[in-house]
């Protein structure tokens, strides 16, 4: 289980995502920089014990209304081969030294436990708290059990399709990413699991009160991933932070 050391970071997160934020298609730029705030989020854990992997969403006061945005990370000990656009920032751990610092759909160790994740075989963690499940975090497929790709959850997925991370359907490395088959867009980003095959959605715009993703679809909803996040009230919403979709051939 995911072990959380209390020690500093340098720079923050939030302060990488400061820097990175504007730059991403699906962020609303309010003319202003982001006044960013932990709002949420959870942990998922490597079971080789080497990526750490965070869904964090983060609310931007920036703006006239708060927004929040989710942004799934990992966290590396050396660069991920072939990943430079990914890459988020480096930050100097207390504990660990150097830390490499990747938006968490590039990574083949992300999608593995994703889709783990959507299988069953992976147990949602508390996001600051070491050996702790989230049970709030809850995973569904619908049918009959064609939701996820068969083969999907080993060590490393196959099948993101010909473009996929290194190692993700590619033949290649588990650690190295060539060139992945993921696009972004203007609430969403999409990576396709197999050639023909479902598409994962990882939600980026989050709005409380809603259950379905920002962006309207006639793909068939296969599954997804739902969790909490806090608002300024001191409430919490609840929606969807990943989508499992048919893919329109």
């Amino acid at each position: 289980m995911s072990i959380i050391h209390k020690t500093t970071l340098t720079p923050t997160k939030l302060e990488l995502l400061t820097a990175w934020l504007p730059a991403q298609p699906w962020y609303a730029a309010t003319g202003r920089a982001p006044e960013l705030s932990k709002a949420g989020g959870f942990r998922l854990d490597d079971p080789k014990g080497d990526v750490g992997i965070e869904f964090m969403v983060v609310q931007d006061a920036s703006g006239d209304r708060p927004a929040w945005y989710h942004v799934p990370m990992t966290y590396r000990a050396a660069p991920l081969d072939g990943a430079d656009r990914a890459l988020i920032g480096t930050t100097e751990h207390g504990v660990l030294g150097r830390r490499w610092v990747y938006d968490g759909p590039h990574d083949p160790v992300f999608v593995t436990q994703l889709l783990a994740l959507l299988q069953g075989r992976a147990e949602p963690q508390a996001q600051s708290v070491s050996h702790t499940p989230d049970p709030s975090v809850t995973a569904e497929v619908t049918g009959a059990g064609s939701g996820v790709p068969a083969g999907a959850g080993s060590d490393v997925p196959t099948g993101v399709g010909s473009g996929g991370p290194a190692g993700v359907g590619s033949g290649g490395p588990a650690g190295a990413a060539e060139a992945p088959a993921v696009a972004d867009g203007p609430d969403a980003t999409r990576l396709v699991v197999a050639d023909g095959g479902p598409a994962l959605e990882v939600m980026r715009v989050l709005r409380p009160e809603s259950g379905a993703s920002g962006a309207e679809t006639t793909e068939a909803v296969r599954g997804h991933v739902t969790a909490g996040w806090q608002l300024p009230d001191g409430g919490e919403a609840r929606g969807r932070f990943v989508v499992l979709r048919d893919a329109v051939s």
